[in-house]
């Protein structure tokens, strides 16, 4: 039984990596209907895991269910973005101030700003950042708020995919991330979870610049 649901998850974890690249690709465009009939022909699984994966990438509102025509790839509006980025930049507040750093946690936080700082691809950039924030909470004790947080980032980094950042939007990132880790390091959390919304204030203001 636990081999069978780790098979299924695995499947269901492929479906929604094609699923995603696809999108990103542009193979997907926003609006269209995904076919699980082709799909499940195409990718060599059953329709069974691909509705599992594909209730997923709802729930993380990736893709909506659409009556009389299944699934679509959902679009995201300023609103919807500046709603995103708000809640995520309180949750990740939240996380932070409930986290007791360790000298070795401000180590990690520092070796992945300079893994950051030296991508130089606009998608591993955008992963490395994102595994940044993930340092940030990763020790909060409280399993919700994480799992909260996961389902929306997930979301984000789906969309900040389709938007490549110029070079003044990553020096701008770099030296608040830096602050971040300066102000933990200080014992300063206050600071830290103020630095720490301006960042997400930043992304925000970016990307509605990228919305039609």
């Amino acid at each position: 039984m636990y081999l069978h649901t780790m098979h299924q998850q695995v499947l269901r974890n492929q479906v929604k990596a094609h699923l995603l690249n696809q999108i990103h690709e542009g193979e997907l465009a926003m609006g269209k209907t995904i076919n699980l009939a082709a799909l499940s022909r195409k990718i060599g699984i059953s329709v069974t895991p691909i509705r599992e994966a594909l209730s997923q990438l709802e729930q993380a509102r990736i893709i909506k269910a659409v009556p009389n025509r299944g699934f679509v790839v959902a679009g995201l509006t300023k609103k919807e973005a500046k709603n995103l980025y708000e809640t995520i930049a309180q949750l990740e507040i939240m996380a932070l101030e409930d986290t007791n750093f360790s000298k070795e946690d401000v180590e990690r936080l520092q070796n992945q700003q300079v893994k950051l700082k030296r991508t130089n691809t606009h998608l591993n950039r955008l992963k490395a950042r994102f595994e940044f924030h993930d340092l940030l909470v990763r020790k909060c004790a409280n399993t919700v708020l994480l799992q909260i947080l996961d389902d929306l980032k997930a979301r984000l980094l789906f969309y900040e995919q389709g938007f490549g950042q110029d070079i003044s939007f990553y020096e701008n990132v770099d030296n608040q991330n830096e602050a971040i880790i300066q102000a933990i390091a200080e014992d300063n959390v206050p600071t830290a979870a103020l630095i720490l919304k301006m960042n997400w204030m930043v992304v925000l203001e970016y990307i509605e610049k990228q919305l039609v």
